[in-house]
């Protein structure tokens, strides 16, 4: 039976809604662009999914009031979402929508509920099982998910791992060769939307060699595959002899790739240097910081400065932004932890310009002050961080926030 719980303030008191309320923090944009909130202290909020009709949806990965979906909807189009749907007992991140389905992922499985014609879900206490049983075992355990056009679904898989150590994040431990975890872990798997309960073996490794590939996205401009991918730990605290504490902080760069089937991208065996712009071979696999590695596996098509966590991707095929914008891609970054002495790093969303699948210029930040504060030297003190992307019907995009559970709404006017 389906739960709609009308007048959130007055039904979920940790719950709130609103598009007058102005944010904690002011949310600095380009010129032409606001932004309002949509709704606030939802938690976790992880990804985010907006309808055809406006519907948003948001996963997260703590349970409120039990429930790990919520939907939110605007009825009379006055630009509040008064009506709320909360349904879904598992936590996890991964959220779309697809052909008639809203997609959901746990840690383990992946789930979808049918829509009807009024764009309600079906039967929300009994979603379908997609896939189950994708490995979990914590670390870089969530699953994040994208469709292309010919119906097949794209799964992250994250290693367990820092970097495939024979003993995990134990300083002189050396990594593996071959690295058994790429099997069933560190790379994108495909399985098609056609059939229900499958395992890992129905699926096809599409891309390997990755750390955590949080942000996904299909390119419909040029069909293909789009990952940001999260780099390794410890480079400063393992190997003080090789890099300081600048460099820990600085390096591996965090990567924004085009892929392939059957693409290797590298990890655990090398990282992106984006000071050097090479593969650099990694310590614990006879690495001095300079030598090149894995000479088949891709580059990517930008390298960031390290440990900002790209949690999410958005490649904009929208119109209602100005024509820089279109098929460029947006990435949210969740901010760092691991930067020190340096201070944190990340907490707002950037551009990359692109053209034909490929970038026309450098990446800008686009959505900056999440945190509340500049620079970030207290981790805990940041009041948002940024971690879910979405474009709504009308062309406008929105980002969640996994600190307290904010979404906002940015749009363009001239």
């Amino acid at each position: 039976m389906k739960k709609y719980l009308l007048g959130v303030l007055g039904f979920l008191p940790l719950l709130s809604v609103s598009a007058q309320k102005q944010p904690e923090v002011p949310i600095k944009l380009p010129a032409g662009f606001s932004s309002q909130i949509v709704a606030s202290n939802f938690g976790r909020v992880r990804h985010i999914a907006v309808n055809t009709n406006g519907d948003l949806y948001m996963k997260l990965d703590r349970l409120v009031n039990g429930k790990g979906i919520y939907r939110l909807r605007d009825k009379n189009k006055d630009g509040i979402m008064e009506d709320t749907l909360a349904f879904g007992n598992y936590t996890g991140t991964g959220i779309g929508i697809y052909k008639g389905y809203l997609y959901a992922t746990s840690d383990e499985t992946v789930y979808r509920y049918q829509l009807d014609t009024n764009q309600d879900i079906v039967n929300p206490d009994k979603p379908e099982i997609v896939v189950e049983g994708l490995l979990n075992l914590r670390q870089h355990a969530s699953k994040s998910i994208t469709f292309d056009k010919a119906g097949n679904i794209y799964v992250n898989i994250g290693a367990p791992s820092n970097v495939c150590q024979e003993k995990d994040r134990q300083k002189g431990s050396p990594g593996m060769t071959p690295c058994p975890i790429l099997e069933t872990a560190g790379g994108i798997w495909q399985f098609s939307t056609a059939k229900l309960n499958q395992k890992l073996a129905d699926g096809v490794r599409y891309a390997t060699g990755m750390r955590n590939a949080l942000g996904i996205d299909w390119n419909h401009e040029v069909d293909d595959l789009y990952a940001t991918i999260h780099g390794r730990d410890m480079l400063f605290q393992y190997f003080p002899e090789m890099y300081d504490q600048k460099k820990g902080a600085e390096l591996p760069s965090e990567t924004f790739y085009r892929v392939k089937k059957g693409d290797d991208c590298g990890w655990p065996f090398v990282y992106w240097d984006h000071f050097q712009n090479k593969k650099i071979l990694s310590p614990e696999y006879g690495g001095d910081g300079k030598k090149e590695g894995a000479p088949n596996a891709i580059s990517p098509l930008v390298g960031f400065p390290g440990h900002m966590a790209p949690n999410a991707l958005l490649m904009y095929n929208g119109n209602q932004f100005p024509a820089k914008y279109k098929h460029g891609a947006f990435i949210a970054f969740h901010g760092s932890w691991n930067r020190t002495p340096e201070p944190q790093e990340g907490f707002y969303v950037v551009f990359v310009p692109m053209k034909n699948g490929m970038p026309t210029g450098n990446w800008e930040v686009f959505a900056d002050g999440f945190s509340g504060m500049s620079p970030v030297t207290n981790l805990s003190a940041a009041k948002h961080r940024p971690t879910g992307l979405a474009m709504g019907p009308d062309g406008a995009i929105y980002v969640s926030d996994d600190k307290v559970g904010y979404v906002w709404k940015i749009s363009y006017k001239p």
